[in-house]
């Protein structure tokens, strides 16, 4: 390489690290912007976490003071105390003030904390659903049948994760009405059916043997 290449080449390279450095100085502050956020982000994400693992602990402990008290109306009392931002636990919270209530035989007062879960928009289906189906077969003696039936079949929809035990009722509420083929219609799909625990087809089973039905009638049927 001959001496003018080579001063060529420092010069090339002096201007670059120039540039370089130019750049660096220009917005060099994103990139420090950048590392900050990264930092108090993953700092923030550590604190947040931190925040709802002592929240749920609180909440927790005061569960379990709650329902250590020795009547039910001191239980549902020390549950109905209990307060937290996040939804999901206060609905657990809220559901274990209403079995409470129950136990203290306030029918009217535990449904109406049921209620209030079911129709809690912020709570995922799953609370609301549940919520919703306590409530219904804790007010089976004093609902309508139409109200009732109707709110099964809310419940009642395919892949729903009440979709059974809401047939279930709607075939008690079937055999109430004297509708009895209906009742064992929606027994046996439920008998029948994949995923089913063993408890519900048991059940089912022994209420088509006491309406003086089979599992195996639809087969012979067809």
């Amino acid at each position: 390489m001959s001496d003018t290449d080579s001063f060529i080449e420092e010069v090339t390279e002096e201007v670059r690290r120039d540039r370089l450095f130019l750049m660096l100085k220009r917005y060099g502050w994103i990139g420090a912007v950048a590392v900050v956020l990264i930092v108090g982000g993953a700092a923030w994400r550590e604190y947040s976490q931190a925040q709802a693992r002592s929240n749920a602990q609180a909440v927790g402990d005061a569960m379990s003071a709650a329902l250590s008290a020795e009547t039910a109306e001191a239980r549902a009392e020390g549950l109905a105390a209990i307060a937290t931002e996040e939804a999901g636990a206060q609905a657990v919270v809220d559901m274990a003030r209403a079995a409470a209530l129950v136990e203290a035989e306030d029918t009217e007062a535990a449904a109406a904390v049921l209620d209030g879960i079911a129709t809690n928009g912020a709570l995922p289906s799953v609370y609301r659903d549940i919520a919703a189906f306590k409530s219904v077969v804790l007010q089976s003696s004093v609902l309508a049948a139409e109200d009732r039936r109707l709110r099964l079949e809310a419940l009642a929809v395919p892949g729903g994760a009440l979709h059974y035990l809401a047939a279930e009722q709607l075939a008690l509420l079937d055999i109430e009405e004297g509708k009895t083929d209906a009742a064992l219609s929606r027994l046996r799909e439920i008998a029948g059916a994949a995923g089913v625990s063993r408890d519900l087809q048991e059940r089912v089973s022994q209420v088509i043997v006491a309406l003086g039905g089979s599992l195996e009638a639809d087969a012979q049927e067809g």
